[in-house]
């Protein structure tokens, strides 16, 4: 899929050393709530399966290419899909520091909310968002998410706990 400066595209071979890489980084754990690391094997298995449609396991993994000169910088998810309720959940990683900040976020997410509204003909999308991660509620909030619930003391830090945030897009 092709929006404005992103594509998003299925997950290839190729991509085993990246996806390795960014799995095994202990900084996105607490906002993937990971405990431990992926070995290769586990993320190659992931790959092979990586054809199979989001019917069958639940789950979309896309990964986020700038246009101009083809660079991955992220992925976005899709979990937790319930096709009976027509609802699935939103992750979204620029890994790539330096293509922060320069609107490939909502970029992608505004390409995966048409897919999932118009191809998936879901109903709605969620996703949860730690309140320290101020960027990521206004990303989602920019693109018409709102903001229905807060769990309090939900994720375990070494600091303490933090509350996390349920934001909801529904399709009108």
């Amino acid at each position: 899929m092709t929006c404005d400066e992103i594509i998003l595209r299925a997950v290839e071979p190729e991509d085993l050393e990246l996806l390795y890489r960014w799995e095994n980084n202990i900084d996105y754990w607490l906002i993937s709530n990971t405990i431990k690391p992926f070995s290769k094997y586990t993320l190659k298995k992931y790959i092979e399966n990586s054809h199979k449609t989001i019917f069958e396991t639940g789950q979309l993994r896309l990964m986020i290419d700038t246009k101009e000169n083809k660079k991955t910088i992220g992925t976005i998810d899709l979990f937790d899909f319930d096709p009976f309720h027509q609802r699935a959940g939103v992750g979204i990683l620029i890994a790539d520091e330096s293509s922060r900040r320069k609107g490939y976020a909502s970029m992608a997410l505004k390409c995966l909310i048409d897919y999932c509204f118009n191809t998936l003909q879901l109903h709605q999308l969620y996703c949860n968002i730690l309140s320290s991660n101020c960027e990521s509620m206004e990303l989602f909030k920019k693109l018409g998410f709102i903001e229905t619930g807060i769990k309090k003391d939900w994720i375990k830090t070494s600091n303490g706990y933090l509350d996390e945030h349920l934001f909801q897009l529904i399709k009108i």
